[in-house]
């Protein structure tokens, strides 16, 4: 097997066009055989798989790759939400010549199903009239399974959410327990991970040009199972990255499984695995070399068996794996899978500017389907009147899996872009009153920011740009940022634009100028920021800054209100049970809270989300920010249902149905000094009748209630995709994870 990565990528509108592209494009994709007939079609050359409703708008994975690949020239059909229990559903539209393309939607189906404390949905914004149960558990998996039982012969692609941070083992909330690679239990031919539109294009025309599923082994973001290693690449163990230590002494972790040693080579891969330095070099032929080393070399992570078994090793892997995501740098990857290996080639090369435009420039209905009528699909309405002005993000926040998925490295639209987005949806979108509810993407304020030097970009290995402080290499300018609102809001028909996408506070800090146009302009009264937590234990395991920048942002968000003529507050996000927390780090955040005034209506408990850091801490109780071994630094995880529910008490300390579990703890800590009928006091003596939620009649019209949180589906749908890593979608407008086939938006 021959695998030759390249360090340059073809641009996207740059490929000859397949010969179906005659029959040009579709008023939205087929999703029946009467609709194929309408456009004339007697097959499809791809047939998507999705666990959403298809809504023809770039916000929806399915709709970005799907019209991509009809730009491409290939006639491209989609299956939504299919009737899994019946292998028929998966022949609808026939078979396709090229490929299937399976994805459990815009979001990971767990986390779409269950809540924090693992009970069931009863809804699915992503379903047409938000009915739950609508997509199985593990919907990849299924999905999978029936495409098999379909057409056995056809090539299958699995992408999305899901695929993409389920890539490699990793650890099950579900379960409680480490699960292999889902390309494995899949028995899929490719997993798609990340940004996958160059992955995606260049897989379907190596196919269409006749090539085999099996030679496509050289394509970046991608991953796939192989038989034996390619002789001419260097692989060095993980441990000679970032060693472990000793873990279990007769074996050798990092053997091709549990029961064998090492193999007769081991000895030889070790010795050159040494003679490969990690430092970057300084003299140019140096750093020609180490490209050139670095292209044809593969890590060797411990195996399934092996971090299934012991959580240093997990901890271990997952440190290693998150050190190999910046596509500048990043090594191929190689897991034993119970018998299986799969390759993991490095993150595809981000898109750049004039590629982002041809992806946000194809013409998209931005409407749903026809079939679901009048229907109300919660996820739509809410990015209907939004627009995406970039995607990625520099934060690396422990519990968001944006980085992991669309990479640090930020990608740009144009300008002019965005702004002819906004006129059709202005001039095409049925119910649009002129105000524009998010430009925004994972984070609101990350537009055309970058690091000052390519080189340095390339060879930097930090989980985030921006802490423990910002980057004395990062370019914090937002001018490019405050020249776009203001074109926007002078647009003809644009009475209003907010920003509802989460706002890195730390950075805007940077630049008051900004802090002034975004208050002045673009803020409706309310704006949310996400400080997660008051103490320095539980912010160093996420990776926030602490909470002297979100005063210098109060201070100066209060000043340009104030300066404005406007009275307008912050809403304040917070995580209950992260890992690192310990129940009196939960008790100060609420003093912080009752002593400024806030009452959370709906909080959050922190989700272990797969392969994210803070998943791995959670798992393992390990910290992965640090060299692992048994010794290395323990964190504190709320595991157990009743210290996770008192974690989320105390951020709604206001409930008197939270008093009595309260209470209890309190006293164990030995703070009754909290308990009392004082204003000083954090919980009252005495308890009302019956178990509801009590508001007192004094706070009933008091400023001091700010809605401290969105409902908490809200803030799934709007945060976690955004940015945070919740898994779900992108925070603030859903721009959700960057998921679809090759995940496209939106933790």
């Amino acid at each position: 097997m021959q695998i030759q990565l390249s360090t340059e990528a073809r641009p996207l509108n740059q490929y000859p066009l397949y010969w179906a592209e005659c029959y040009g494009r579709a008023p939205f994709l087929p999703m029946s055989k009467d609709e194929m007939d309408t456009l004339g079609w007697d097959s499809c050359d791809i047939v998507l798989v999705t666990g959403d409703a298809y809504v023809d708008h770039p916000s929806f994975g399915m709709a970005i790759v799907g019209r991509l690949l009809e730009a491409q020239g290939f006639r491209v059909g989609i299956i939504s939400q299919p009737e899994w229990h019946d292998t028929a559903a998966f022949t609808a539209l026939g078979k396709p010549n090229l490929f299937f393309g399976v994805t459990a939607g815009n979001m990971d189906s767990m986390i779409n199903r269950y809540t924090a404390d693992r009970k069931i949905r009863s809804d699915d914004a992503y379903s047409p009239g938000d009915v739950g149960g609508k997509r199985p558990d593990r919907s990849t998996l299924v999905y999978s399974q029936r495409c098999r039982e379909a057409y056995k012969d056809v090539p299958l692609v699995i992408g999305g959410i899901e695929a993409s941070l389920r890539r490699i083992a990793h650890y099950d909330y579900w379960q409680d327990k480490v699960r292999r690679s889902i390309l494995a239990d899949a028995k899929a031919d490719l997993l798609v991970f990340g940004n996958g539109e160059r992955a995606i294009v260049e897989i379907a025309h190596r196919l269409g040009a006749g090539e085999s599923i099996e030679q496509l082994c050289d394509i970046r973001g991608t991953a796939f199972p192989i038989k034996e290693l390619p002789i001419d690449w260097q692989i060095i163990d993980s441990s000679n990255i970032d060693k472990p230590g000793r873990i279990e002494q007769p074996v050798n972790p990092y053997a091709e499984s549990a029961s064998q040693p090492d193999t007769a080579n081991s000895y030889q891969e070790k010795r050159e695995a040494r003679s490969i330095r990690v430092e970057l070099p300084t003299k140019p032929a140096r750093v020609k070399q180490k490209l050139k080393d670095r292209l044809k070399t593969v890590i060797r992570m411990p195996s399934y068996d092996m971090v299934s078994r012991d959580p240093v090793l997990y901890a271990h892997a997952n440190r290693v794996l998150h050190m190999e995501t910046n596509p500048g740098n990043a090594r191929a990857l190689l897991q034993n899978q119970g018998g299986r290996k799969i390759w993991f080639n490095p993150p595809a090369l981000p898109l750049s500017t004039e590629e982002m435009d041809f992806v946000f420039d194809l013409d998209y209905a931005r409407v749903p389907h026809p079939t679901y009528g009048n229907a109300r699909i919660p996820a739509y309405e809410m990015i209907r009147f939004s627009v995406n002005i970039m995607r990625g993000c520099f934060g690396g926040c422990t519990f968001c899996s944006i980085t992991e998925h669309e990479g640090r490295i930020i990608q740009n639209r144009s300008e002019d872009s965005i702004i002819r987005e906004i006129e059709e949806m202005r001039d095409k979108v049925p119910g649009f009153t002129g105000v524009v509810s998010d430009l925004g993407g994972p984070t609101a304020n990350m537009y055309r920011i970058a690091c000052k030097s390519k080189q340095i970009e390339s060879a930097c290995r930090r989980p985030s740009c921006v802490y423990p402080g910002i980057c004395e290499n990062l370019n914090t300018d937002h001018s490019s940022l405050i020249q776009l609102y203001r074109r926007a809001r002078n647009l003809d028909g644009v009475k209003k634009v907010l920003i509802g996408s989460g706002l890195r506070y730390d950075l805007a800090v940077e630049s008051p100028e900004y802090v002034e146009e975004l208050v002045t302009h673009h803020v409706g009264g309310y704006l949310k920021i996400a400080p997660e937590h008051t103490e320095t234990g539980p912010l160093s395991k996420m990776m926030k800054p602490g909470m002297g920048s979100y005063d210098k942002f109060k201070m100066l968000f209060e000043k340009f209100s104030k300066k404005a003529g406007k009275k307008q507050y912050l809403i304040p996000y917070f995580i209950a049970a992260h890992p690192g927390t310990t129940d009196e780090d939960m008790m100060n955040l609420a003093l912080w809270l009752k002593r400024n005034g806030f009452r959370a209506d709906q909080v959050q408990n922190f989700y272990p989300s797969p392969m994210a850091t803070a998943t791995a801490m959670y798992h393992t109780g390990k910290n992965p920010l640090r060299r692992v071994t048994k010794s290395s630094e323990g964190v504190m995880v709320a595991r157990g249902e009743k210290q996770r529910r008192l974690h989320k008490a105390f951020l709604r300390y206001h409930d008197a149905a939270n008093w009595p579990l309260l209470r209890e703890a309190l006293k164990k800590m030995g703070r009754a000094d909290l308990i009392g009928n004082g204003k000083h006091h954090l919980i009252p003596t005495w308890q009302p009748a019956g178990d509801g939620s009590y508001n007192s009649p004094r706070r009933k019209n008091s400023t001091m209630t700010k809605r401290n949180q969105s409902a908490s589906d809200d803030r799934n749908i709007k945060r976690s995709g955004r940015g945070r890593g919740r898994s779900d979608v992108k925070r603030g407008q859903m721009l959700t994870q960057h998921t679809g086939l090759p995940p496209r938006r939106t933790s």
